[in-house]
């Protein structure tokens, strides 16, 4: 047992540009995994965000 076994783990995060040659097909995978996850975010806050603006454009129009 080593005193490492101890901290927390850190959080699989992805850098945009990091050097991916040290990293495996799992590793690989799962960052694949959490950007997919952080593009469906990103996509479901801009289509709010649209809906808001359109719901705020319909009521000036009238």
């Amino acid at each position: 047992m080593t005193f490492d076994d101890d901290r927390p783990q850190k959080k699989s995060s992805h850098e945009i540009g990091a050097d991916l040659s040290m990293l495996s097909v799992d590793e690989l995978k799962s960052r694949i995994g959490l950007l997919k996850a952080e593009i469906d975010r990103l996509e479901s806050e801009v289509a709010a965000k649209s809906s808001s603006r359109n719901a705020a454009e319909g009521l000036f129009r009238k």
